[in-house]
């Protein structure tokens, strides 16, 4: 039986006339849970169950974990013909369902009663179920952009795969659950005025989970990178307010009016916002193009961005944003409607207002405020273009090799292929030198080691640069120097791959008279190719 407090607030006017100020958001307590309630005006109920538990609360040798976890809840559901579904993002989980509301607390009851009991004896099938899932997921234009701008580490590791279901134990998982899915680290919304008598959310009790620490692997902004042929993609870091959730609607109609309506370049080119943490949110935007089309691409997205900057925008693009907003304020379901945005708040410690005070800060926002956050957003710009880069346009590019680093003495290892391509492993870190730059990951900042079989190892460090150490592409590199490597990289981080076939191991290849060899080739100037869907 749910255990709900009396101690109860009332969020709103409690007019209930749709004509702006919501009819009420209740907040209560269920089973030690926060728990938020608004009714629906079509009697839909619809729960969501939220924990501040993230792929950005991993590492990158553990990264899954968290999926894992909210596979297994799901799994003891078994088949049903009810709508639910889990999604675990950045910085939280959420087990989503509608229904009667039989339904919905038979189903958050077995959530919870997974969640403290996980089905560990499954682990082996969801590692292939997830693997799968990954291997058929398409991903967006902009998923490399988080490694570039944070590393390997925390909100970075969204660009990458989850290495972690290659190796991790049944009691890590657990573990992970414990002390993550906990009554402390969540919170419940419900479309309804009433908490379920039969609810049973029981957790084990733990502490709130904070925010992700923030890492940086861009030392410069604004700044570029190259890569992909779709287009053109961009994001940047601003702080979350009203002013910005409506530059966001006027940065996305200015590209679509520039890009498609008058150039006829893209089919596709928007942008949109979406809050990162307590205080900041990421504005994101993306331009698709045709080959024979991506420089005009590249420039009309580029003179966008600066005349938003200069503050060349019009009182009519604000006002058609504003009224877009307004919209979102009205009608009978607003309460309801802004549940789970309310709840993430709670969750994350970002304010919540009231729909009167939503409206104000809409009809207070000048042009003079979006300028502001278009001068911020180009601050804290990120581009990947493809062809040619933006020097031209005054962006940095992003660091495509490491920074000179002391490693001490080691072991030196020749290309076969090219002589001018070093690898170097010392008892301090394993560095690539090649004629254009050197990449260099230390092993007390390595994020993780993938461990074959064959004696192939990967190191990937904290800022996200890569280097692939093959015994069959350096010469003499031989069980004894990989053995320096194993000792050096921490355990936690070290990640044990199965046996390659024969075809994957890479193999030397007859010089060509390039510039770079192979070797060079595979790791590439950038960090990481490895995309998380």
């Amino acid at each position: 039986m749910s255990q709900e407090t009396t101690a109860d607030t009332t969020v709103g006017s409690g007019t209930g006339t749709g004509t702006g100020d919501e009819s009420w958001i209740r907040e209560t307590e269920v089973d030690g849970i926060r728990t938020v309630l608004a009714p629906a005006s079509d009697e839909t109920f619809t729960a969501g169950l939220f924990f501040r538990v993230g792929v950005a609360d991993e590492t990158l040798a553990t990264a899954g974990v968290t999926h894992l976890v909210e596979h297994l809840a799901l799994h003891s559901l078994g088949l049903s013909d009810l709508h639910y579904n889990g999604a675990t993002a950045a910085t939280y989980t959420l087990f989503h369902v509608t229904g009667t509301p039989e339904e919905v607390t038979t189903h958050l009851n077995g959530v919870c009663a997974a969640l403290r009991d996980l089905p560990v004896e499954r682990l082996e099938t969801e590692r292939e179920i997830l693997r799968t899932e990954a291997a058929g997921r398409s991903v967006g234009p902009d998923h490399q952009l988080p490694m570039w701008r944070y590393g390997a580490q925390g909100y970075g590791l969204t660009s990458y795969a989850e290495f972690g279901t290659w190796h991790l134990t049944a009691e890590a998982v657990l573990d992970w659950a414990r002390t993550r899915f906990t009554r402390d680290n969540a919170v419940l919304w419900i479309t309804s005025d009433t908490v379920p008598d039969s609810l049973d959310l029981t957790l084990p009790a733990g502490a709130p989970q904070p925010l992700p620490t923030l890492s940086s692997a861009l030392p410069v902004a604004p700044a570029y990178t190259r890569g992909g042929s779709g287009g053109v993609v961009m994001d940047g870091i601003v702080r979350r307010s009203t002013a910005a959730t409506l530059f966001a609607e006027v940065f996305s109609r200015a590209l679509y009016a520039d890009l498609r309506q008058k150039g006829g370049y893209s089919y596709t080119a928007e942008a949109g916002y979406r809050p990162r943490d307590a205080e900041f949110a990421t504005i994101t935007a993306f331009a698709d193009a045709l080959p024979m089309k991506q420089d005009a691409v590249v420039g009309g997205f580029v003179d966008v961005v600066a005349r938003l900057r200069a503050g060349t925008i019009d009182q009519a693009e604000l006002d058609a944003a504003r009224a877009k907003f307004r919209k979102h304020f009205q009608g009978p379901d607003v309460a309801a409607s802004r549940l789970p945005a309310y709840a993430l708040n709670l969750l994350t410690g970002h304010p919540n207002l009231t729909v009167a005070e939503h409206l104000a800060e809409l009809d207070a926002v000048t042009v003079d405020d979006l300028r502001e956050v278009a001068r911020e957003l180009h601050s804290t710009a990120l581009f990947q273009v493809p062809g040619r880069g933006l020097d031209w346009a005054g962006f940095a590019e992003a660091p495509q090799w490491s920074d000179p680093v002391e490693t001490g003495a080691g072991s030196r290892h020749r290309s076969p292929e090219d002589d001018s391509v070093v690898l170097t492993v010392s008892p301090e870190a394993v560095s690539m030198t090649t004629p254009t730059g050197s990449i260099v990951v230390r092993y007390d900042a390595c994020a993780m080691l993938l461990a074959y079989q064959d004696g192939g190892r990967h190191l990937v460090g904290l800022d996200g640069f890569r280097i692939p150490v093959e015994p069959t592409l350096y010469k003499r590199l031989t069980p004894a120097r990989l053995a320096v490597i194993d000792a050096g990289v921490p355990p936690e981080a070290v990640v044990h791959m199965p046996a390659r076939g024969t075809e994957s191991v890479p193999r030397p290849q007859r010089r060509d008279g390039g510039p770079l060899s192979r070797a060079a080739r595979f790791l590439s100037p950038r960090r990481g190719r490895t995309g998380r869907g």
